[in-house]
């Protein structure tokens, strides 16, 4: 995988992050203006997604203990932005393993 493609798929997954956020493209920085990572940028990534997954968990607890103010409709809306965004994450992990694979067959 090439440097731009990289890129390309970097920009890609923040688009797809500040959508599923609910951010307007424009609020988000870029990684250039930033000066950040792309390891930081990862562990970022995957903060969020923890973060998700957490609120998530709470609300859907919240529903079971009875709390009005919590509606179903919503517990299952965050589950399955919870859910996409681990999905996501595998799949960058995956393609990481598949990159350093490839990487460390080639000859030098």
């Amino acid at each position: 995988m090439s440097a731009p493609a990289i890129q390309a798929a970097l920009q890609q997954m923040q688009a797809l992050s500040t959508q599923a956020s609910g951010q307007g493209a424009a609020s988000q920085p870029s990684l250039a203006e930033t000066g950040g990572s792309f390891a930081g940028e990862l562990q970022a990534s995957l903060g969020r997604i923890n973060q998700m997954q957490q609120a998530a968990n709470q609300q859907a607890m919240s529903f079971q203990a009875g709390d009005p103010n919590v509606a179903l409709n919503d517990v299952m809306i965050d589950m399955q932005k919870a859910s996409v965004s681990f999905d996501m994450g595998v799949q960058v992990r995956n393609r990481l393993v598949t990159a350093y694979k490839e990487i460390m067959g080639l000859q030098v």
